[in-house]
């Protein structure tokens, strides 16, 4: 079992300090919060290399800068006036401890720097041997790296084959119609129904519901609301049915689509969601498709009003201009699409799955090297340390 010993006996973690974005001028050095690098500036509060750790927000995370830099005061940081430790070395022993646990501060969760000084970490070795892992580690790790990011963007190209596979429900041959003509319903929920929202009633489906790359429902977190009976007419005009098709109309979720299955049904739309009742010339699972389509998504985007928050409004969804190609070749196309877009949601199943394997694979090897589980003794230092 590998001796510990408390962090303040290894390092000390000094204040970032306040810099606000019009106080900034451009220059060489990062400007650095608990969130990784925001911008740059000419001046800098610590020398090269640095370690800055997240005090405020993304709290206990960790960063490593090459070039030093401004850390600004939602951070600590750390470089070679604070520890006599490796910094490279303690940059890999700090990804190793639980730095997210010792959240002590009041009101915003954060780092409290005395509660950090107490987790205990391992006892520095000879300093030839915290270069010698630190060493390893940036090969190793870099490897893993390289793969995690080969695989990302294999998983963009399966983003890319979505959107062609949703492209199929766009037919050029067939004559362009309005789409309010082909549905029954175009609504959205009422306005001031959060403070009906509790642990009781029915589900009260949100933007937060939807998926940006999917069409079924996103059910991890869910809200229920129950409005007064004086509320009877807006509840049963924004109760989900099967088949209709929900789609986003503020906020960053601004486009994003649904089909509603029957984990939704009897549902209440929020104001931030647009229900379409399509008629019985219009399959649902199609139209939620083609919704999805890049050429529609273009054309909605395109057409978002209001300043920093995107919005749609019910009569652009009303007014799009799309092909109606008769019911059975829609629910033809939908079925071809559902079945390609399962064989690629699969294998970004799969590949999530990897990538989670090698996030663990990276994170035990930097704990197994820091806390002296792994023989590291014959390997070599990386050649570049500034990686």
């Amino acid at each position: 079992m590998t001796s510990t010993v408390p962090l303040k006996r290894v390092t000390r973690m000094a204040y970032g300090s306040s810099l606000a974005s019009d106080m900034r001028i451009d220059g060489e050095f990062p400007v650095v919060g608990s969130g990784g690098i925001s911008g740059t500036h000419t001046a800098r509060n610590f020398r090269a290399p640095g370690i800055v750790v997240g005090r405020k927000g993304s709290y206990g995370s960790i960063h490593w800068l090459p070039t030093g830099g401004f850390a600004i005061d939602t951070a600590y940081y750390i470089d070679e006036r604070l520890t006599s430790a490796d910094l490279r070395w303690l940059y890999y022993v700090l990804q190793a401890v639980d730095l997210k646990g010792p959240s002590q501060d009041v009101g915003v969760p954060g780092l409290a720097r005395e509660a950090a000084y107490e987790v205990p970490v391992p006892t520095p070795p000879p300093l030839e041997e915290q270069r010698r892992t630190a060493g390893f580690l940036d090969a190793e790790t870099s490897r893993i790296d390289r793969l995690m990011a080969k695989m990302c963007s294999q998983d963009e190209l399966l983003s890319s084959r979505r959107r062609a596979v949703l492209a199929a429900t766009w037919h050029p041959e067939v004559r362009v119609a309005r789409l309010g003509y082909f549905l029954n319903l175009v609504t959205s929920g009422p306005r001031g129904w959060g403070e009906y929202i509790g642990s009781e009633g029915n589900m009260f489906f949100r933007s937060a519901n939807l998926w940006r790359d999917s069409t079924e429902p996103k059910l991890a977190s869910v809200a229920y609301v129950d409005p007064p009976p004086s509320a009877l007419a807006e509840s049963i005009r924004s109760t989900i049915r099967s088949g209709d098709v929900l789609v986003g109309i503020t906020g960053a979720n601004t486009g994003w689509v649904c089909l509603a299955n029957q984990d939704v049904v009897g549902a209440n739309v929020s104001q931030h969601v647009c229900l379409l009742r399509p008629s019985r010339l219009v399959s649902g699972k199609w139209l939620a498709y083609l919704l999805s389509s890049p050429l529609i998504q273009d054309s909605l985007l395109g057409s978002q009003y209001g300043g920093t928050k995107t919005q749609l409004s019910l009569p652009d969804l009303r007014d799009l201009k799309v092909p109606i190609p008769d019911l059975r070749t829609q629910q033809s196309v939908a079925d071809e699409i559902q079945h390609q877009i399962i064989a690629i949601e699969n294998e970004r199943g799969a590949r999530a799955r990897q990538l989670a394997l090698l996030a663990e694979r990276r994170q035990a090897l930097i704990t197994a090297a820091v806390t002296g589980q792994l023989d590291v003794t014959t390997a070599r230092p990386a050649p570049d340390r500034d990686l």
